[in-house]
C-alpha cells in the first residue's frame, strides 16, 4: 500500500526533497493511523482559479487519500506585500478588501477538489500579525542578505541595478514562518517557489520545532497553446468557474500530445488506468479524440456535475460534428452598416480589429455559416450569426 501511495504522490512531480520523510509519514499512517500535515499556500491575487492552479490541489487531494490533513493557507497578509517570485520589478500590493473578497472566492472553488473534512483553511494574518515588531526583527536575523541574493530573480535584479524592496526579502521569510507556526510535515508548491519552500525547512530548523518539512515541487501546467504556462493574461487558460460548455470545448481543443500531460497532472484516474488508455491509443484500438472526450468529461464533471458534463458533450458534438450553431449565444446590437472586423470586436469574439483581419485572411471567420474572405466586408442592417474558429460565436442585430 505504501508503494502504491508513493507512486501516486510522485506522479507528475518535478522534484521531491526528503522523500524518506514522506515514506516515514505514510508508514506511520498505514501502521498506526497517525495523520500528518501537508501545507500549500495561495495568495488571493485574483478571484478565479484556473486549471493551472488545480495541479497543486490535485496533489493535495492525493495526499488526503493517504492520511494527510491539508493546511490550505490563504495568504491574506503576505498578499498585501506581494510575492516577488519570478518578477522583474516590485509587485503591486493588494488592498485588504480585495484580498478578502478573492479569498472567499477561493474557498468556494477549492472544495470542488479537496475533502473539506480533511482540510484546514487558514489565513496567515492570524499568526503573522501576532509576531509584532520584535518577532519580525528576530525572524530577519535568521537569514543573511547573501542568502536572499542566491534567489535567481533577486540576483538578476541586483545585477541589473533594479530596485528590490526590503519587503520582498520579508515575503519568503513569512512564507517560511507559516511552516514554523503550523509545524507542517510537507509543503507543496510550483517549481518557481523552490527558494520559498526551502525557507520553510531552514526556519523550522532554526526555530528548533523538531522537524523539517519535506518539499514537493509541481511543474507549471502549459496552457491551451501547449507552450506558455496557463495564464489569464495570455488567454490560454481554462477557468474553474467557466461554464460547462466552454470548459469542455477548451479541453477538447488541446493537442493530442498535451492531453497526456493534462491526464498526468489533472486526472483522478490511476497511473495504471492512464497507461491502459495510452496503450489503446498507441495501438489504434482507442481514438485520441475519445481519450480526450473522457478527460474533458471528467474535468467538467468535477466542477459542474455529471449532468452538466453530459450536456456539454452533446453541445460540443452538435457544434463540431454536426456543424450546427450552439444553443445559447450572446446577442448584441449595433447601428449599421458596420465593418466586419469592428463587429467582431463589438461582440467580444475578437480582441482587436487587427486580429480580426488576420483571422479573416486565415479563413477563420464566418457569417451565417459562410466563410468571409474580404477583410473590408460590411454588414448591412439585419441579423447575423458571427463565428471565429470553432468555439467563438455571437448573434448580432445590425439596426439602421
Amino acid at each position: 500500500m505504501i508503494k502504491e501511495a508513493l507512486a501516486e504522490i510522485e506522479r507528475g512531480t518535478a522534484e521531491i526533497i526528503d522523500k524518506e520523510r514522506i515514506e516515514k509519514l505514510l508508514k506511520d499512517y498505514f501502521e498506526n493511523g497517525k495523520h500528518y500535515y501537508v501545507k500549500a499556500g495561495f495568495d488571493p491575487t485574483a478571484p478565479d482559479l484556473h486549471l493551472g492552479h488545480t495541479v497543486l490541489l490535485q496533489k493535495l487531494a492525493t495526499f488526503q487519500k493517504y492520511g494527510a490533513i491539508v493546511q490550505f493557507i490563504i495568504g491574506d497578509f503576505t498578499a498585501t506585500i506581494g510575492d516577488p517570485t519570478g518578477k522583474s520589478e516590485t509587485r503591486k500590493k493588494l488592498d485588504p478588501q480585495t484580498v478578502l473578497k478573492n479569498a472567499k472566492s477561493y474557498e468556494e472553488q477549492v472544495f470542488k477538489i479537496l475533502d473539506p473534512d480533511k482540510t484546514h483553511v487558514l489565513f496567515n494574518s492570524h499568526w503573522i500579525e501576532k509576531l509584532g515588531a520584535h518577532g519580525l526583527v528576530e525572524l530577519t536575523t535568521l537569514v543573511s542578505v547573501a542568502r536572499m541574493l542566491e534567489r535567481d530573480d533577486f540576483e538578476k535584479r541586483y545585477k541589473a541595478g533594479k530596485p528590490i524592496a526590503i519587503s520582498e526579502f520579508i515575503y519568503p521569510l513569512l512564507q517560511g514562518y507559516d511552516s514554523v507556526y503550523l509545524k507542517s510535515d510537507i509543503e507543496i508548491g510550483g517549481t518557481d517557489q523552490k527558494f520559498n519552500l526551502l525557507m520553510g525547512r531552514q526556519l523550522q530548523r532554526s526555530y528548533g520545532i523538531g522537524k523539517e518539512q519535506a518539499v514537493i515541487m509541481m511543474p507549471i501546467l502549459e496552457g491551451l497553446d501547449g507552450v506558455q504556462k496557463m495564464s489569464k493574461s495570455l488567454g490560454n487558460y481554462i477557468g474553474v468557474t467557466e461554464d460547462a460548455n466552454t470548459m469542455f470545448a477548451k479541453i477538447m481543443s488541446i493537442s493530442d500530445e498535451l492531453m497526456w500531460r493534462y491526464y498526468e497532472l489533472l486526472s483522478s484516474k490511476t497511473l495504471e488506468e492512464i497507461e491502459v488508455l495510452q496503450e489503446g491509443v498507441r495501438t489504434g484500438k482507442v481514438h485520441p479524440k475519445y481519450a480526450k472526450e473522457l478527460l474533458a468529461a471528467e474535468i467538467t464533471a468535477r466542477f459542474h456535475g455529471d449532468e452538466e458534463a453530459k450536456r456539454a458533450k452533446e453541445e460540443f458534438d452538435k457544434v463540431h460534428k454536426q456543424k450546427e450553431i450552439p444553443t445559447e449565444i450572446e446577442e448584441y446590437e449595433v447601428v449599421g452598416p458596420i465593418w466586419i472586423a469592428k463587429a467582431l470586436v463589438e461582440c467580444g469574439i475578437e480582441p482587436s480589429t487587427s486580429q480580426a483581419r488576420r483571422d479573416i485572411q486565415a479563413g477563420a471567420v464566418k457569417v451565417n455559416k459562410e466563410k468571409i474572405n474580404d477583410k473590408d466586408f460590411h454588414l448591412e442592417p439585419g441579423e447575423y450569426i458571427l463565428q471565429v474558429g470553432k468555439r467563438k460565436f455571437a448573434k448580432l442585430k445590425v439596426k439602421k
